[in-house]
């Protein structure tokens, strides 16, 4: 049975709201009411499940909101004892690191002379599997992979906390470092979104970076974003994960509001829009580039996507004008085909550059899958690197649902040899490219599971330092119409 909807009306003076959607609540799904979820396709009688003009759905959709809601419930069972253990391994981690290794930390412990990491130089597990804090000073402001090479840095910075992350920023990169915020999920009731915001003072005009973080290994509330497969339906937008735009900063009554519903909390769309109005009229030359690995590349999409939503509004809409670019990172799918549409067309109004780069193997930027249940759809093409790092422009990336037993073999050769490219690369390009003890661990991991591997922000570094395309991603056409206009401009003055 294919999905029923029924009319309902949008209040357009209150925002874009949703048309129809499906959202979960896990923490009120019991055994019983799982199972009747499979046996009838009445989703009205199921109470942990919130649904407008939808009523029906048949059996494949109800069967992954079923998987969808247990993997969720499981995360909230295990919400405490995964942040303990990530908590643990991280203090470990620093600790070894803090003292020159284990052998040194053994040797010190022995003399009572062991070195306590400082806030400011303790780093997340992802920091370990790259330790890599310094840019690529053989790129300029003026250099085509400039851009890339920063926010895939900026990306991977995200994931650290406030103190390392001013540290490097302000003393590594000679920039500035304009705001760090936890923000506040709504629906989750709790702040499980992580941004900051930084101003590239080394370029002209000053470029303003907003970097999301992506998934933290071990943060429940993180992987629950990415497996709510909520959705929601805006009029003449499309469908959109809702899992992600929850993160974002949705507000409670499935709508996109100009303004948020309450005060008392910091959602993440709202308040990084007010820093970039208050950075950008400050400096009228100003542009800023959005920037994320992960989900945080998903939520850089959307928060352009819902910037333009609002361009209707004077208000904001220039600061859809002042949008420079979308750099992201490993970033899965985040709407259907009619989605991807919108934010692709209205991407080349504006002139703004949208750079998807996909890794080799990656297995997120393959889900959620495109296939006749979920229908989702990538915006625009992207920027495909194999394990050579050669890149080229695809509209989607090769094995697109990565769960095709004809790339079974394929893909774990290309995990062996990646494997032997960690020792092989550093005598090549230098002590730059010499991979963590944990990062070669995760290479033997990659092995069986080469698709996890492959997300990690270390090829992603090397991609955007390394990697080479032909004739690179040709600028939007609207973006080069603007570059003439405002050379016209320099020469009429």
């Amino acid at each position: 049975m294919d999905i029923i909807q029924l009319p309902i009306t949008i209040m357009a003076s209150k925002g874009p709201a949703c048309l129809s959607y499906v959202f979960l609540k896990p923490e009120e799904a019991t055994f019983i009411e799982l199972i009747r979820l499979l046996f009838s396709s009445d989703i009205e009688k199921r109470n942990f499940i919130t649904s407008s003009a939808v009523r029906k759905l048949d059996f494949k959709r109800r069967l992954l909101i079923f998987f969808s809601t247990v993997i969720q419930c499981i995360l909230l069972l295990f919400r405490k004892p995964m942040a303990w253990l990530g908590g643990v391994l991280e203090k470990w981690l620093n600790l070894v690191s803090s003292n020159g290794g284990l052998l040194m930390l053994i040797l010190n412990w022995l003399k009572g002379k062991v070195v306590i990491p400082y806030t400011s130089s303790t780093k997340s597990l992802l920091g370990f599997l790259d330790t890599r804090i310094e840019l690529d000073h053989n790129m300029k402001p003026d250099d085509t992979r400039y851009k890339g090479s920063l926010s895939m840095m900026a990306a991977k910075l995200s994931y650290e906390n406030e103190e390392f992350t001013e540290k490097v920023v302000s003393e590594y990169w000679k920039m500035k470092r304009v705001a760090f915020y936890k923000f506040w999920n709504g629906y989750e009731k709790r702040e499980s979104t992580q941004a900051f915001v930084f101003q590239d003072t080394t370029s002209d005009p000053n470029l303003v970076w907003v970097a999301f973080r992506g998934t933290e290994p071990f943060s429940a509330d993180d992987w629950r974003t990415d497996f709510d497969i909520s959705w929601c339906e805006f009029a003449g937008i499309g469908k959109t994960h809702g899992g992600f735009m929850k993160a974002l900063g949705m507000q409670t009554e499935q709508s996109w509001p100009l303004e948020p519903e309450t005060e008392d909390h910091e959602f993440a769309y709202y308040k990084i829009r007010q820093i970039l109005m208050d950075l950008l009229q400050e400096n009228k030359n100003a542009k800023f580039i959005l920037t994320g690995h992960s989900l945080g590349g998903a939520l850089a999409v959307l928060f352009a996507s819902v910037l333009a939503m609002h361009d209707y509004e004077e208000k904001y809409a220039w600061l859809m004008e002042k949008l420079e670019g979308v750099y992201t990172f490993g970033q899965p799918r985040v709407g259907d085909e009619k989605f991807a549409g919108y934010v692709t067309k209205k991407l080349k109004n504006y002139g703004v550059r949208y750079m998807r780069y996909v890794y080799s193997n990656d297995l997120v930027p393959r889900v959620p899958f495109d296939d006749t249940t979920l229908l989702f759809k990538h915006v625009a093409p992207c920027l495909y690197f194999n394990s050579f790092y050669k890149g080229k422009e695809l509209e989607e990336a090769p094995n697109k649902n990565y769960f095709n037993l004809l790339f079974f073999i394929p893909m774990r050769l290309n995990a062996l040899w990646e494997l032997i490219r960690s020792f092989i690369l550093p005598l090549i390009k230098g002590s730059e490219y010499k991979e963590s003890w944990l990062m070669i661990m995760a290479r033997f991991f990659g092995l069986i599971f080469p698709g996890l591997v492959a997300h990690a922000p270390q090829d992603y570094v090397n991609v955007t330092r390394l990697g080479s395309i032909p004739s690179h991603m040709p600028l939007p056409k609207a973006y080069l119409q603007k570059i003439n206009l405002k050379l016209i401009q320099v020469m009429l003055v």
